[in-house]
């Protein structure tokens, strides 16, 4: 099982807490009428899926509610890091 650090908790919580949000740093278009089928489709289904690290959105269902963000490295499964919401992806994350 995995140990997941909320960023705004500050605490480690088993993953049973918590939910996957999908992939993190998607930006919505600011005019969604503006952009066609094809975009539009690709906004919602294609997301990267990378073997290494990956950004990802999680929601700490069973504590605070809130959404944050972390680094997953999706050979080993471990966690590498956790950061609020609306911040960048660390430099040591990269």
């Amino acid at each position: 099982m995995l140990l997941i650090h909320c960023p705004y908790c500050e605490m480690e919580r088993p993953e049973l807490e918590f939910r996957y949000g999908g992939e993190a740093h998607v930006a919505r278009s600011r005019d969604p009428e503006s952009v066609g089928d094809e975009d539009w489709s690709q906004f919602l289904y294609l997301r990267s899926n990378p073997k290494g690290l990956h950004a990802e959105r999680w929601r700490h269902t069973n504590g605070c509610g809130r959404f944050f963000n972390c680094v997953r490295d999706t050979i080993t499964d471990k966690i590498v890091v956790t950061y609020k919401a609306g911040e960048a992806r660390p430099e040591s994350a990269q």
